[in-house]
C-alpha cells in the first residue's frame, strides 16, 4: 500500500472557507505576501498556506475572497479532484508554478481538516513516529555580498547550519571567511531561474570555487553548461536538485542519478503527488529533504511536520520564520527541532 492509500479515503466535509491575507519583509529584501486558507466544516477548521511568490496574485484572490465552489462531502481524494476541476486563479497566474502552490495550499487546508474531523493526527494516519527536525537557514549575502549577515546570527546562535545562494560577486576573501565558520552544508547555485531577483546565470569560476572550497557541502541546481559540467564534474556525487523538481517524472529526467532531491510539498502542488515523490525516493535509496517558501503561516510548521516523518536528520531548509526576518531575535528555537504536532490535524506546534 502507498503512503497515499492511508489518506485518499479519508472523510472530509467543508461547509465554507475563509482567506487571511498574510505579508512581512523578509531577508532577501523583499515585501513576502501569502494567504492563508481557512476551510471549514463539522465544527472543525483546517488550514493552508498558499505560498504563490508573485503578490499581484496574492492581491487579487484575497479582492475575490472565497468564490470557489468547495462546499460539499468528500474523500481526501475526491476533493482533490473537485480542486481541479476549479480555476484557481481568475487571470493566468505570473508564473505558472503558482497553480501548484495554490493547489497545495487548499489540499493540506482539506489534510487538516479531514484528520481535526476525524480526531487524528497525520503520523497517526499513516503510522509514523515523528522525530527531531535538523534545519538549515537559506540565506543570500547581498550585493556586494558580506559574511556579517552569518556572523549575526553566529553570534547568537553558534550551532547554526546555512545554505547559502553564492554568487558570482564572491570572491575568494568572502569565500575562505565562509569556510572559517564551518557552518557550511549545502550552497544553491540557483541554475533554473529565470526573471526572478535570485537569478545567478552559469559560472564555471564561481562553480570551481565554491565546490573546492567546501567539499562536504551539498550543490543544489548547478546550471549544467559543457564548461561548468566539466568543471563540476568531479562534484556529481554532491549534486541535488529543487527548482526543476516538480514530479516523480522530473526526478527521473535528471541529468545525473540523484543522491538527493529537495521536495518542497508546494512545488509538487498536491497532498498525493508529493507522498508518491517520498515513496519513489524510499524505493530507489534517493535522499530528500525539505525545502520552505518564505511561509509566513502554517505552512512553515507543515513543513517540519512532513520532514518530522520523512527526512528528519537532512539538511532541511525549514528553519523557523524568524531566522529570516531581518531583525535577528534571541530565543529562536534551536536545531533540531523538539516533535511538535498538534493533538490532531496536519499542524505544528
Amino acid at each position: 500500500m502507498s503512503t497515499w492509500d492511508a489518506l485518499a479515503g479519508l472523510p472530509v466535509e467543508v461547509e465554507d472557507y475563509a482567506l487571511q491575507p498574510l505579508q512581512a519583509t523578509v531577508s532577501s529584501e523583499f515585501e513576502r505576501k501569502s494567504t492563508v486558507i481557512r476551510l471549514r466544516g463539522a465544527g472543525q477548521e483546517g488550514t493552508g498556506e498558499d505560498v504563490t511568490y508573485d503578490g499581484i496574485d496574492q492581491e487579487i484572490m484575497q479582492a475575490a475572497g472565497p468564490t470557489l465552489a468547495l462546499a460539499g462531502r468528500f474523500t481526501l481524494a475526491s476533493f482533490a479532484e473537485r480542486l481541479a476541476d476549479l480555476s484557481l486563479f481568475g487571470e493566468p497566474p505570473q508564473r505558472e508554478v503558482s497553480i501548484r502552490y495554490r493547489t497545495w495550499a487548499y489540499e493540506s487546508a482539506a489534510l487538516d481538516l479531514a484528520l481535526r474531523q476525524q480526531h487524528t493526527t497525520l503520523h497517526g494516519a499513516l503510522g509514523i513516529e515523528p522525530r527531531p527536525v535538523s534545519f538549515v537557514v537559506s540565506m543570500r549575502l547581498g550585493e556586494p555580498p558580506s559574511i556579517e549577515p552569518i556572523r549575526r546570527r553566529l553570534e547568537l546562535y553558534p550551532w547554526l547550519r546555512f545554505k547559502l545562494d553564492p554568487t558570482s560577486s564572491w570572491d575568494e576573501q568572502l569565500i575562505a571567511e565562509l569556510v572559517q565558520t564551518g557552518a557550511v552544508d549545502s550552497v544553491d547555485f540557483k541554475g533554473f531561474y529565470s526573471g526572478t531577483v535570485v537569478d545567478q546565470p552559469a559560472d564555471p569560476v564561481l562553480y570551481r570555487r565554491v565546490a573546492e572550497a567546501f567539499p562536504q557541502a551539498w550543490i543544489e541546481d548547478p546550471a549544467l553548461t559543457p564548461e561548468t559540467d566539466r568543471v563540476l564534474a568531479a562534484h556529481r556525487e554532491r549534486f541535488s536538485w529543487d527548482a526543476p523538481i516538480h514530479s516523480i517524472e522530473d526526478i527521473v529526467s535528471l541529468p545525473y542519478p540523484p543522491r538527493m532531491v529537495n521536495i518542497k510539498p508546494s512545488r509538487l502542488g498536491g497532498v498525493r503527488s508529493l507522498l508518491d515523490a517520498y515513496d519513489f525516493c524510499a524505493e530507489r535509496g534517493i535522499g530528500t529533504y525539505g525545502g520552505g517558501q518564505f511561509e509566513l503561516g502554517v505552512g512553515r510548521g507543515q513543513n517540519q511536520y512532513l520532514a518530522s516523518l520523512f527526512h528528519p536528520q537532512a539538511p532541511n531548509d525549514v528553519a523557523p520564520t524568524g531566522f529570516n526576518l531581518p531583525e535577528l531575535a534571541a530565543g529562536l528555537p534551536s536545531s533540531p527541532l523538539a516533535p511538535a504536532p498538534s493533538p490532531a490535524g496536519f499542524r505544528w506546534g
